[in-house]
């Protein structure tokens, strides 16, 4: 069973985690293939407050 983590900043909207979900598992169920409904898709939206890169917090830039 495939478990595909996607860490993202905040602010996508459902209709792009639907988009993303569907193209995923159509990929991961062409190359391994396995049925998509085997294919596990978590989202984490990550608060732009708590992560940062260069220096700088994302809720800063």
């Amino acid at each position: 069973m495939p478990v595909v983590t996607i860490e993202l900043l905040e602010g996508r909207t459902i209709e792009q985690k639907r988009e993303m979900t569907k193209r995923i598992t159509d990929v991961i169920t062409e190359v391994t293939n396995v049925k998509p409904e085997l294919v596990l898709v978590n989202f984490y939206d990550l608060k732009k407050e708590n992560h940062a890169s260069a220096g700088q917090l994302y809720i800063d830039k």
